[in-house]
């Protein structure tokens, strides 16, 4: 059997059949994944792209949520990538970007993990509100489950999280599953320069040298609340934050006219990380819905997912600079308009 055809058996073995008839994703191809052979269009994820993604993640070249999809923020995260290597950065991979991807790491990107009393323990919420008003009264905005929890501890969605571990208990400890093997180390290097890119929804990261250290996909304001402008500075970092709403902010979604706060939590409207700003009110922050970062705008300030904003706030201290670029440059396909506002409390990605 030659290279390609070695290529399409994988495509093809790429989904086994469950127990239960539900599709189950293979762990050993998606390891053994490589470039070079179309994924067939009935296939819902790609291997090749998943093993990318997880790539990318460790390097710091995030695509956000990791989801096997060959979508907005994995040709981000890939463009960044290539222009790092000083390839054609056109966010697509091809066979010299998908070599240079495979040297950053030679350990597996699925592996086995058994889950702990700590990832079922909770406290979760048996639903979270779908508005802000209605948040302010509970005690700790946590998650809904534990697959949640684990979707978001290894940066996956909880589609892809079910598809690796069909017939799997993912609410119980001594569980052993198959999770993106993403790493979980604290950054030792120094953020010297933040780069805001407006149009192309993307922050970057730069150290003193000005290389670039880190790249995340990032909703940045709207029309009826853009980001701001210029350059502001770093003033401090607040790990599991507390949202205050003052009615000055005028939020369509929010009827209140006296300012609540909403306790911390991971699906706080603000996520687990706040990383203040020079201008009263702005930051960047994380989110409830790791799945619509990028894709929707945000009430001015920048949104990323909570990991990756964990990740950025152990690289940035007091007094770094944020710089907001008004013009897009590069792969134009990064400037695609947002298709909605984000309502922080909504989870597309929550289990019903």
């Amino acid at each position: 059997m030659n290279h390609h055809s070695t290529i399409a058996a994988l495509a093809g073995a790429f989904w086994l059949a469950g127990a239960s008839g539900a599709l189950a994703l293979d762990a050993q191809l998606v390891n053994s994944a490589e470039f070079g052979a179309k994924i067939e269009k009935s296939a819902a994820l790609d291997p090749v792209m998943l093993k990318a993604q997880v790539l990318l993640d460790r390097a710091r070249f995030s695509p956000g949520e990791i989801d096997g999809r060959d979508g907005d923020n994995a040709k981000k995260a890939i463009a960044a990538f290539e222009r790092a290597q000083r390839l054609r950065p056109d966010g697509k991979l091809d066979p010299e970007t998908w070599a240079k991807l495979i040297a950053t790491s030679n350990e597996p990107v699925l592996t086995e993990y058994t889950i702990s009393n700590d990832d079922v323990k909770g406290p979760f919420l048996k639903k979270l509100p779908s508005n802000m008003e209605d948040m302010k009264d509970l005690d700790y905005l946590g998650y809904t489950s534990p697959s949640e929890a684990l979707a978001e501890k290894f940066h996956i969605s909880e589609k892809l999280l079910r598809a690796l571990n069909p017939g799997k208990a993912l609410d119980k400890a001594g569980e052993t599953i198959t999770v993106a093997s993403v790493s979980g180390e604290t950054p030792n290097q120094k953020v010297a320069k933040i780069e805001i890119n407006k149009p192309q929804r993307l922050l970057t990261a730069f150290d003193k040298d000005g290389a670039m250290i880190a790249v995340y996909p990032a909703s940045i304001g709207s029309k009826e609340k853009p980001a701001p402008s210029g350059t502001l500075k770093v003033t401090s970092v607040t790990r599991s934050p507390t949202y205050k709403y003052n009615p000055e902010y005028q939020f369509k979604e929010v009827k209140a006219t006296k300012p609540f706060t909403i306790k911390p939590g991971p699906n706080n409207p603000v996520g687990s990380v706040w990383i203040n700003l020079s201008l009263k009110g702005y930051g960047i922050h994380g989110t409830p819905e790791p799945s619509k970062v990028s894709k929707t705008e945000s009430h001015g300030c920048i949104r990323l997912t909570n990991w990756d904003v964990s990740q950025l706030a152990a690289m940035v201290e007091k007094g770094t600079p944020v710089v907001f670029l008004e013009e897009s440059s590069g792969y134009e396909a990064m400037a695609a308009e947002p298709t909605e506002t984000t309502r922080p409390a909504a989870r597309s990605r929550r289990k019903k």
